[in-house]
């Protein structure tokens, strides 16, 4: 995996929440930089795990003039997360995420969702998009959240606090400069990262 930039831990859990709509699942252990503590669950991923949690992260953030999510190795960013900082109902339910999009992949398209088309892809997960939403809408604060909405939000973490989704997605300054408060700005262009002074 590609070597991070210096972005603390909270200024990355706050723009992934102010992206997202919401809090950032396990992301207090993450600020803690410890595993959290009292979990039973010890289930690992498998090779065959990270492969496909790297196929979807890749049809989240698809490469395009940017590499994409794979290339910043997000299956194993999303196994170390889900493993350290997850609690068990959210842990199980990631799990249990996975052997449901292969599942769907072979009723739907018959083959695994690493065999199938982009667009077969991208059609499964936008589903799965919409689903989470309204699943996310309906459940009380206390159950777990939906796999999908998880897979979403640590793909987005782990690609923008990586050195290539910091520096090549975004426009990157390593030493802020002078202060603008009207920079020109036309349709498309790049959002800004800046890396924060301080640490956690």
């Amino acid at each position: 995996m590609t070597s991070p930039t210096p972005i603390s831990r909270r200024d990355a859990l706050a723009r992934l929440a102010l992206v997202m709509g919401g809090a950032v699942i396990g992301g207090d252990a993450f600020l803690r930089g410890a595993a959290l503590p009292g979990k039973t669950v010890s289930a690992h991923f498998n090779a065959a795990d990270i492969v496909l949690l790297d196929e979807i992260g890749e049809t989240i953030i698809p490469a395009t003039d940017t590499p994409g999510a794979k290339a910043v190795g997000i299956g194993g960013f999303m196994a170390m997360m889900v493993a350290e900082c997850y609690d068990d109902a959210h842990h199980t339910a990631f799990l249990a995420g996975l052997v449901k999009i292969r599942r769907i992949s072979q009723q739907r398209f018959g083959a695994e969702f690493t065999a199938a088309t982009p667009k077969e892809r991208t059609i499964l997960l936008n589903e799965l998009d919409a689903e989470q939403r309204l699943h996310t809408a309906a459940t009380a604060a206390d159950e777990p959240a939906h796999y999908f909405r998880m897979m979403k939000q640590l793909t987005m973490l782990g690609y923008f606090t990586s050195e290539i989704g910091a520096t090549r997605a975004l426009r990157f300054v390593e030493v802020p400069g002078r202060y603008d408060g009207n920079v020109p700005y036309k349709k498309g262009d790049r959002s800004w990262f800046v890396a924060p002074t301080r640490g956690v």
